[in-house]
């Protein structure tokens, strides 16, 4: 947890547990092994929102760990929720988001950071393959995106859930960018969440 000046809070996760087959570096110590890093990106500067970094556990048993989290939140935690960033899955390619299951806002926030830094970006949906911790929050309406990098030819290439789930499956180049993309977005959310929209008088 890195305390902000209000009780507003952002919550970013990935899972630490995998499948028996293969290593589990790209689903999902790709994404677990980054927690660290974002807490010391966002660290240096002042901010209003409280971060609280989570590996959950048993997300390959039906989203275990997330779902435990979310259904003991309080009402007030509930409400002081603004962004749930969930990374899953990352280094197989260029830095994708879960377009269909991700808060406007957030994903527009994403968009912009990756225009800045000129990162690659794709929307890329995973309706079809599973589910991901992020999913546990919508139970209690807490605006979540999903990060990854399946693309349909990594997916064919059938490194998730088997042998070949191990480091020489990662692009590190690739990481590397999904990793100064989410430092800068990370960061960047506490500027644009929770902020009401302006109105404009007629």
């Amino acid at each position: 947890m890195l305390p902000g000046s209000s009780d507003k809070v952002i919550i970013v996760g990935a899972h630490f547990d995998r499948v028996s087959e293969g290593d589990g570096v790209v689903d999902d110590w790709s994404g677990a092994s980054l927690l660290p890093s974002l807490y010391e990106a966002v660290k240096i500067e002042p901010r209003k929102h409280t971060y609280i970094f989570i590996g959950f556990t048993d997300e390959e048993k039906g989203l275990v760990g997330s779902h435990y989290y979310v259904r003991q939140m309080t009402k007030e935690q509930v409400a002081a929720a603004d962004a749930m960033v969930n990374m899953d899955t990352l280094g197989l390619a260029s830095t994708e988001a879960w377009a269909s299951h991700s808060d406007k806002v957030l994903y527009g926030a994403l968009i912009y950071i990756a225009r800045q830094l000129n990162v690659p970006l794709d929307g890329v949906n995973v309706d079809q393959i599973g589910s991901s911790d992020a999913e546990s929050f919508t139970e209690r309406k807490i605006p979540r995106i999903t990060i990854h990098s399946l693309t349909q030819e990594t997916w064919n290439a059938r490194i998730l859930h088997t042998s070949k789930d191990k480091l020489s499956a990662m692009r590190l180049d690739d990481y590397y960018q999904t990793y100064r993309l989410l430092a800068a977005y990370v960061a960047y959310l506490d500027q644009v969440v929770g902020i009401p929209a302006k109105t404009t008088t007629p």
